[in-house]
Parts: structure tokens; sequence; C-alpha cells
């Protein structure tokens, strides 16, 4: 059980996503799609374990958005040590999530 971890700063972008696996939420507050994602996400992340998340808003968080060309929102890519290994642009349901992070 893992609670969403909210990203201020491209440094602790950069900390939290080092080691394990990790989905990363990239959204923003005026997007319509983002706000149905984020009940979803925060129950999966409630049932999931081994996998840290973030929310990356990004709008406050340029540089983070930026370096992974992030172009549409939501996106949500998944790391293992670091290294993306997974990307799914736009609206995610329960099972694309879960395909995201096996």
């Amino acid at each position: 059980m893992a609670d969403i971890i909210k990203i201020t700063s491209k440094e602790q972008f950069d900390k939290e996503i080092k080691e394990g696996k990790v989905l990363v939420d990239f959204n923003a507050t005026w997007c319509g799609p983002c706000k149905m994602l984020a009940p979803i996400l925060h129950d999966f992340a409630k049932k999931v374990d081994g996998v840290k998340f973030l929310d990356v808003d990004v709008d406050l968080n340029r540089q983070v958005a930026e370096k992974f060309r992030i172009m549409s929102i939501p996106t949500l890519i998944t790391f293992e040590n670091g290294n993306q290994v997974n990307k799914h642009i736009g609206f995610a349901t329960p099972d694309q999530l879960k395909k995201l992070i096996d």
C-alpha cells in the first residue's frame, strides 16, 4: 500500500525514481482527464505493494516534464531503478495501470 508522493522539484524527482519500481503521473490541475484519473490512481496505489507512486504537476515542474517530452496529459511513465520502461498517454483504467507496472 503506497501513498502518492507530490513532486516539488527536479532534484526530488531524480531521487525518487532512482531505486525500485516507480509509476509517475504527469498531470495538471486544469486537466479534465487528469481529474478523472486521480481517484482511480489513488485507489490503485492503495492496493499495490512494491511500487512507488509519484504525482508531477507539469505546470509546477516544467523541467521534469520537458526532460520526458510530456506533450499530452495525463501521461503515465513507469521507471525501474531510474530507467524508463513503460509509457501510457491519456486516461487509464485499473487494468491498464496494472499492465504498466507488470
